[in-house]
């Protein structure tokens, strides 16, 4: 699954490298506003054996001028291992020692602003806060919890179809930024690991209107 997911990346690379006259015009006002997305990692994930975060994302997306996006993202997830491990990049990722005796399950709102650089390119900032349910491995809840969970963004926007759809390869910065105690033996293994995972792939989808 990991061999799959690191030659997607070779693939939205190769993808960032097309001349596409991808971002709108500041003072072009034809362009679509309003558009509404997802994302592709995470949809791949939900079948991933290990850890499938049993994930949903919806975006809906508006775009103030023709550089300046802001999208509203509510989602869900869940997931075994901390997420100071990177899924792709360490082997520590998926270890039985390394797991939560139990599951987390997150429930966010994020707010994200896009703002694009030359015609194609942007920079992000996603800022989520999230309600944490913490679960044991009978599938009984334990505790409740609250982060606060960063993204920072660097991709591409490339127009699809007459601008109809869209496609945005990135490469992220993640980071929790604040959250609440954890229950015990969830702690332990998360206190092991950094605040920030450096270098997770991201490929978001959208349909303008």
């Amino acid at each position: 699954m990991q061999k799959k997911i690191l030659w997607m990346a070779v693939a939205i690379m190769l993808t960032s490298s097309l001349q596409a006259s991808a971002q709108y015009a500041k003072t072009d006002s034809a362009y679509k506003r309003w558009f509404v997305g997802s994302t592709l990692w995470m949809l791949i994930g939900n079948f991933n054996k290990t850890n499938p975060p049993n994930f949903a994302q919806f975006n809906i997306g508006y775009r103030i001028t023709g550089k300046d996006v802001i999208t509203i993202e509510p989602k869900t997830w869940k997931y075994a291992w901390p997420n100071g491990i990177h899924p792709f990049l360490n082997k520590a990722y998926g270890k039985p020692e390394e797991q939560f005796p139990g599951y987390v399950r997150e429930f966010g709102v994020s707010v994200a602003y896009q703002r694009f650089v030359g015609k194609a390119l942007y920079a992000e900032l996603n800022v989520m806060p999230t309600w944490q349910r913490f679960v044991d491995k009978d599938g009984n809840k334990i505790d409740n919890g609250f982060q606060l969970f960063n993204t920072y963004r660097v991709g591409y926007h490339v127009k699809l179809f007459k601008d109809r759809f869209f496609i945005q390869p990135s490469i992220a910065i993640t980071h929790r930024a604040h959250h609440t105690k954890l229950p015990g033996g969830f702690k332990e293994l998360d206190d092991k690991w950094s605040k920030f995972v450096f270098g997770e792939p991201g490929f978001h989808f959208g349909y303008n209107f």
